[in-house]
């Protein structure tokens, strides 16, 4: 009897060396299977961060983004070439009944400001032609830089909500203040970061965004 227990094993057809078993295709199936959820979530939380950056505000603390569109005249001018000054950033349109209003207190700022390292950089956002901002501009007198973004690309940059808004820039190129909605600027204490800057300088961005 045990002769036949011995021939019957030794006569069992052997498995191939290079059969997969069972165990190994389920072990490969769970790794694909944890590689396509990793992809996943780091392609959900890429998604939510790009959509939380697109509509998050551009506060003080912020380095400002750097821009070019043409004046008037149809010459092309940069943010960056006014690095050094404290730049008034202002986005209006002519349309735009608060910042009709609001203009006459720029242009009475910038002439109180002449000769010190400020500078008031106006971008238009209207969407017809430079004739009708060039107009504008004439009929009230203004004599600061005027940009016109009739794209809108810039105002997308610095994610505006409406018109008026206006940004304080400091020396080194960082937002201080951010403005929403139309001031008088020849009231003095809608001056103060403005005065701050050109009397001490820049301060760290952290306290912009403190407000400390």
């Amino acid at each position: 009897m045990e002769g036949n227990k011995s021939f019957q094993t030794a006569n069992q057809p052997a498995t191939p060396a290079n059969q997969p078993s069972s165990t190994g295709g389920k072990e490969g199936s769970n790794i694909i299977a944890v590689i396509v959820v990793a992809i996943a979530v780091v392609a959900v939380a890429a998604f939510v961060l790009s959509q939380r950056q697109q509509f998050e505000p551009v506060l003080p603390g912020a380095k400002a983004v750097d821009f070019t569109l043409p004046d008037l005249s149809g010459k092309e001018r940069s943010l960056k070439d006014f690095k050094g000054k404290v730049v008034f950033l202002n986005f209006w349109a002519t349309w735009c009944k608060p910042c009709g209003e609001e203009m006459p207190s720029m242009q009475a700022l910038y002439d109180s400001m002449r000769g010190r390292p400020f500078e008031i950089v106006a971008v238009s956002v209207d969407t017809e032609g430079s004739e009708v901002v060039a107009d504008f501009v004439k009929k009230n007198n203004l004599t600061f830089s005027v940009l016109h973004d009739r794209k809108g690309r810039t105002k997308e940059t610095y994610k505006t909500t409406g018109v008026p808004e206006t940004f304080i820039i400091d020396q080194n190129g960082v937002i201080a203040e951010k403005v929403w909605g139309p001031r008088d600027w020849r009231r003095e204490e809608n001056l103060t970061m403005i005065s701050e800057l050109l009397q001490n300088g820049p301060r760290p961005p952290e306290s912009y965004r403190t407000g400390k």
